[in-house]
């Protein structure tokens, strides 16, 4: 993997070619002020102050003599007088051109930064999803992502060109937030040498039945919008995107990611995407070079790897724990295979 490679999937980059194509989408240059408190963990956890007056948590019970005041002292001595505590962040023009962008894009957006969106850290979010309406929610669900981490500090560590460990400048995304998108309707398609190898259910760790009824036709259109949208221009080699199917059948570009890497292959596996190789002849056959997985029954379903950290991180080499996870929760799966067919044969 080349950094030019990763540098074509940050989201400022190919956004503008695909837009029609895509979700709604604003993007803002972060000032390194607003990524130094970002990627700072030296002091405590504090989110910005509003100019606005927007918390980030309005639902919240406040009651200030249940907080503790943090303040740095010179010394440990406790007879010490202590200097007043650190005055909160505030970035009154970054907050005022997310106001107006959130404002733009219906009153409800989704962040992420150049590649990643801050998905381990909706807990923290009042609704549990990543839906924000003002710039302290999105500071605050920001600044508690783990996963997060990589785009900010090694977003280029899989790269054999790697010359630096960060990206020269950092960006917000406010995606127009749709409460009615159906997870199973996202896929992620992967592209080797230009040609479609490869598309499967984004969500892997849910049965979805409609999708066994729906699989040919969702076949047809992925690879049809593929040939018609993607191909050539988007300028790698190898690649993986995610598309969004909409109920009346138009197919929306969500994300693209580099090809292996801290890039999930879900229900396929690098291994064996390696070895596909698809013609553009296959491609033109409705059912031919293109495999469409989906979970396919309840025994099928996947354990989640939101992990908070890049998929190349983890470690799943012989005897790690990861490793021994994931053989138990295929041997489970064979034992619950073999329990279905012997009652089917009963």
């Amino acid at each position: 993997m080349k950094e030019e490679e990763v540098n074509r999937c940050q989201i400022q980059e190919w956004y503008p070619k695909f837009k029609s194509v895509s979700i709604k989408t604003l993007i803002h240059r972060l000032p390194e002020s607003f990524v130094h408190y970002l990627v700072d963990d030296s002091g405590p956890f504090l989110v910005p102050v509003s100019v606005f007056n927007e918390d980030a948590l309005p639902n919240r019970i406040h009651n200030p003599h249940e907080e503790e005041d943090y303040q740095v002292s010179e010394g440990g001595s406790e007879d010490e007088s202590e200097q007043p505590s650190l005055p909160p962040p505030s970035f009154p023009e970054l907050e005022l051109e997310i106001k107006e962008s959130i404002k733009e894009l219906g009153g409800a957006v989704f962040p992420k930064l150049n590649w990643s969106a801050p998905k381990d850290s909706c807990w923290m979010s009042t609704t549990g999803t990543l839906r924000c309406t003002s710039f302290t929610e999105i500071a605050l669900l920001l600044r508690s992502s783990d996963s997060l981490t990589h785009d900010l500090c090694h977003a280029y560590d899989s790269c054999t060109d790697k010359t630096s460990s960060r990206p020269p400048s950092f960006f917000l995304a406010l995606r127009k937030w749709y409460p009615s998108l159906r997870p199973d309707m996202e896929f992620r398609c992967f592209v080797k040498g230009q040609n479609l190898v490869g598309i499967c259910q984004r969500e892997v760790t849910t049965f979805y039945p409609p999708l066994l009824e729906n699989k040919c036709n969702l076949r047809v259109l992925i690879r049809k919008f593929f040939v018609e949208h993607v191909k050539h221009r988007f300028e790698s080699q190898d690649y993986t995107f995610d598309v969004y199917v909409t109920r009346d059948e138009r197919v929306k570009i969500v994300d693209f990611n580099p090809w292996g890497g801290f890039t999930l292959p879900l229900l396929f596996g690098w291994d064996e995407l390696e070895k596909k190789v698809t013609s553009e002849e296959e491609e033109e056959e409705e059912e031919g070079g293109v495999e469409f997985r989906i979970v396919e029954s309840q025994c099928g379903v996947r354990p989640g790897l939101k992990t908070a950290v890049p998929y190349d991180y983890l470690d799943t080499s012989p005897g790690s724990g990861w490793d021994q996870f994931l053989r138990n929760a295929e041997g489970e799966l064979r034992k619950q295979t073999q329990s279905s067919e012997a009652g089917a044969g009963a």
